[in-house]
């Protein structure tokens, strides 16, 4: 069944927004494997949405695997796996 075009006045979640930002600029690569992703803080500025709103956003990215969180220290882009990582090892 073909996609439907997305309605461009339909409603979208604040947390969309952000979410769709960070992940454009992930793929773009402006923000690098290993580097940081902008705070909670910044986020909240930036798009100009409340502090959970920039949470649930970057919550999504680590669900999907983009980003990984250290507590106390940021959250950070994840690298691509290594060619083979998935592959059983020792099936030989």
């Amino acid at each position: 069944m073909p996609e439907q075009p997305q309605n461009p006045h339909a409603p979208h979640a604040p947390y969309m927004t952000v979410l769709d930002a960070l992940a454009a600029e992930i793929k773009a690569g402006k923000y690098k494997p290993g580097e940081k992703i902008p705070s909670d803080a910044e986020l909240v500025r930036r798009f100009d949405v409340a502090r959970m709103t920039a949470r649930r956003a970057v919550g999504v990215l680590r669900e999907r695997g983009l980003v990984r969180t250290e507590w106390g220290k940021g959250t950070f882009v994840v690298g691509p796996e290594p060619a083979g990582e998935d592959e059983h090892q020792g099936d030989a």
